[in-house]
């Protein structure tokens, strides 16, 4: 007579990505302490050793604003339909949100290599975790912002509501951007080198201390493949209930980035695999 007992303990499977598409969000959720670890490391470290610590989320857009406002309000005068301050802070915050989180997410599976070549977990946390960070700062930032519109007596209006989907939208456009560099970055490490720079230049082709106005009509189809331009006018326009934005240039700001999201993610998922071989 058998007598052994069957073997009842689970085992862990893991498998390779099953389609390009297929971002598995039930694993990455599975991994959420993980994430959360991540995280609240990452915003540690980028103030650990400060002495002011998390105020530099605040020094660094506000005394930007006021270096915009006196060259672009006084000496430059351009003209906005809002109080210049108040203008250059609201384009300021989903655009330095988006820069810091780019270039961190550029170097996100890089500098996660000791963590990669040990254990398995989905390599998308790794970016995750950086666009998590910046939202510690930009929550900062509306502290900052509401006391600007106390100061001017600016009341938002019912555009409010819409705030939530611009921040998605911002949230999207680091991680859509920042998948495919991230992926670049591991075998070409030329890239993290060259985003910093590149978002410098990016900055001015962002409507973040002029109007959109003043870009010339025949130019707007060209300038709206920028997906920034969508994201900052639509908040700009939440918060200060400023000129409505032109929905047609801010769907062809949306069409470019659903493609930049999913060529990215397609392109994340064909070469994960080898990113613990290559580092």
């Amino acid at each position: 007579m058998n007598t052994t007992a069957p073997d009842t303990r689970a085992s862990t499977v893991i498998e390779p990505p099953s389609g390009w598409f297929s971002l598995d969000l039930a694993e990455v959720w599975r991994y959420r302490d993980l994430l959360l670890l991540l995280t609240m490391r990452d915003i540690s470290a980028r103030f650990r050793q400060s002495v002011i610590g998390y105020g530099w989320a605040i020094f660094r857009p506000l005394l930007t604003a006021a270096i915009f406002t006196l060259v672009f309000s006084i000496f430059v005068r351009i003209e906005t339909d809002v109080p210049y301050p108040i203008f250059a802070f609201a384009g300021l915050m989903p655009w330095m949100y988006f820069s810091s989180s780019l270039i961190g997410v550029t170097t996100s599976v890089v500098d996660g290599s000791a963590l990669l070549t040990k254990v398995y977990f989905p390599r998308l946390v790794l970016p995750l975790a950086k666009v998590a960070v910046g939202l510690v700062e930009l929550a900062l930032q509306f502290v900052v912002l509401i006391g600007l519109m106390v100061l001017y007596r600016y009341t938002p209006g019912p555009e409010l509501l819409l705030l939530p989907l611009f921040i998605l939208i911002m949230v999207v456009t680091a991680l859509a951007f920042g998948i495919w560099m991230t992926a670049l970055n591991v075998k070409f490490r030329d890239i993290a080198m060259a985003v910093p720079f590149l978002v410098q230049i990016w900055m001015y082709l962002c409507p973040i201390v002029y109007p959109i106005d003043l870009v010339p009509q025949q130019y707007r189809t060209l300038y709206a493949l920028n997906p920034m331009v969508g994201v900052i006018e639509g908040f700009r326009w939440a918060l200060l209930g400023s000129v409505q934005p032109n929905w047609g240039t801010m769907g062809i700001s949306m069409l470019v980035l659903l493609v930049v999201l999913v060529s990215g993610v397609a392109y994340f998922r064909k070469v994960e695999t080898t990113f613990a071989d290559i580092i």
